[in-house]
């Protein structure tokens, strides 16, 4: 991933996350995505089932901030971004994710919150999904 040709964060194997914050998100919805990124098994086993979660494989973190995930896409041909939140609550609570996984994950890479970022993918899958926590 780059910013004005920089790069700011890369991975080998691994799960990059983007990451949207929402009006009502809490610390404690951030700490719950975190360990629900880390524990969730995803990696295949030596049987080729999906058993193993990035810890077990050692592998790298990737977080991107990017609020355009929580656009409302049921009506019209433009998105709304009304359950978005401010972008000082979003730098706020991502910041605190960006800290919360130093501590938890220290193999961990980030992007950088409000920049125009190009990012690059090699979807080893395809395996995509959507957390979503509450508490």
């Amino acid at each position: 991933m780059t910013v004005n040709s920089r790069a700011v964060g890369t991975i080998n194997t691994g799960i990059m996350a983007l990451v949207a914050v929402e009006q009502k998100d809490t610390e404690k919805q951030a700490d719950r995505l975190l360990e629900r990124i880390l524990n969730y098994r995803i990696f295949n086993d030596d049987q080729g089932r999906m058993n193993l979660n990035l810890r077990a494989i050692n592998g790298g973190l990737l977080l991107v901030p990017q609020f355009t995930l929580a656009a409302d896409t049921n009506s019209g041909n433009r998105p709304s971004f009304t359950s978005a939140a401010s972008p000082e609550k979003g730098r706020e609570l991502f910041e605190y994710l960006r800290t919360a996984a130093d501590i938890i994950y220290p193999d961990t890479q980030y992007g950088e919150f409000g920049a125009d970022m190009q990012v690059a993918l090699v979807n080893d899958g395809p395996a995509t999904f959507i957390l979503q926590v509450s508490v």
